[in-house]
Parts: structure tokens; C-alpha cells; sequence
């Protein structure tokens, strides 16, 4: 799968699924990082023929987008804690014409769910510790929420103990991205929680980067 970036578009997920070649574009309200589309490229090369996808603090809709385009039949939910950042998703989804639900819940909160009947669910969630935020590039620190991004120092793998807890009650596998410095750490959290077959994958650039989860 060939992903390109351009910037000062739209999210674009072209029609040349069937070719064996994905193009995903810049979303017109945030940043579609390249480890973004290296994740959903190993999703689409894993095999998996996903029902029911939720994409766990989904932004602007890259991934639940990508994903909606890869597999039509499936449905996709898109989840955020920020209702803003819903609506940039859900402007980018009636652009392409894809039929995602967007729904606002924080994952943190006691009384959270995830829809039992999914069978894929995937998350960049924050991973960066507060205290690297000067080390970012600025056009990703500038334009990003804070809030996409940071994660407390104290607290670290917050979202991937948090999610893989939610996900473990479904049938469901698991796709992360994560900090090259605690994906490692991450990856023995979710193990944990009954995902017993849980690797970590490296990155283009070496860097191990993310997880795949099964039972």
C-alpha cells in the first residue's frame, strides 16, 4: 500500500483499494503523520477482514477513514474525548462521502464501553510525555492539540492499560501506535489484560513503533 501525503488537503483515501495502492492526504484539520499511515498500512497487509472497527481517539478521522474506504461493508466508529475535534472528522468524512459514526467518549471514564460485536480496534493515542513537548517538530507541536499528543510523565501507558481493559471485553484485535521509547512497556501492559500473542513492530525507520494484539 503506497501512502502519500500532501499538504493543504483534505484527507484523501482514493479508490485504488482494489489495486493494492492507498492514498491518504493531509487532513484539512490536522496532521496525517507518516508512522499514522505505516499503522494502517499493516493493518490492511495483516489479512484481517474486519466486521466492526473502532478507532480509539480517532482526531480528524484518518485512520476510521482509511479504514472505512479499505472495508465498505464493515462499521466504523470514530471516538474522541474532544466534541472539536468530531467535528473536523465528521467535515472530513461528508467530504469523502464515507459513512463513519462519530461518537464523543472519554476512554478515562469509569462508565466507558466499546461496542461488543467489534473485532478490530485500533488507537494512536497520546504517547508523548509532557516533558518531550519541546523536542517535537514545530509544525506537529503548533498545529496538533495538545491534547492528541501529551501524556503525564507519571503515567505514561495511561491510554494503552486503558483501551486494551475496554478492547479485552470484545472478541476483538488490537493495533497501537506508540512512543519507540515505552512501546515495549505498552506491549507487556496489554499483554496483561488476556492478549496473549502481542507483538511489537518497528517502524521504516527502525524504531519499534507499534502493536499487534490477538488471543
Amino acid at each position: 500500500v503506497d501512502f502519500s501525503l500532501r499538504r493543504g488537503e483534505i484527507l484523501g483515501v482514493s479508490g485504488l483499494i482494489g489495486s493494492g495502492r492507498t492514498e491518504m492526504a493531509k487532513c484539512i484539520y490536522g496532521l496525517t503523520r507518516p508512522e499514522t499511515e505505516e499503522l494502517v498500512d499493516l493493518i490492511l497487509r495483516s489479512g484481517h477482514q474486519p466486521a466492526c472497527i473502532v478507532d480509539v481517539g480517532t482526531g480528524s478521522g484518518a485512520i476510521a477513514l482509511a479504514l472505512k474506504q479499505a472495508f465498505p461493508n464493515a462499521r466504523v466508529l470514530g471516538i474522541d474525548v474532544s466534541e472539536e475535534s468530531l467535528r473536523w472528522a465528521r467535515s472530513n468524512g461528508e467530504r469523502l462521502g464515507l459513512q463513519v459514526e462519530w461518537l464523543q467518549l472519554d476512554v478515562r471514564s469509569g462508565d466507558a464501553g466499546l461496542p461488543k460485536e467489534a473485532d478490530l480496534v485500533v488507537s494512536n493515542p497520546p504517547y508523548i510525555p509532557s516533558s518531550e513537548a519541546a523536542t517535537l517538530d514545530a509544525h506537529v507541536r503548533d498545529h496538533e492539540p495538545a491534547v492528541a499528543l501529551f501524556v503525564e510523565d507519571e503515567d505514561p501507558l495511561l491510554y494503552f492499560r486503558r483501551i486494551a481493559q475496554l478492547a479485552s471485553r470484545s472478541l476483538a484485535e488490537l493495533w497501537f501506535e506508540g512512543h519507540h521509547r515505552t512501546v515495549e512497556d505498552a506491549a507487556q501492559v496489554v499483554r496483561t489484560f488476556g492478549f496473549d500473542t502481542t507483538l511489537v513492530i518497528k517502524d521504516m525507520s527502525g524504531s519499534p513503533r507499534f502493536i499487534h494484539a490477538t488471543r
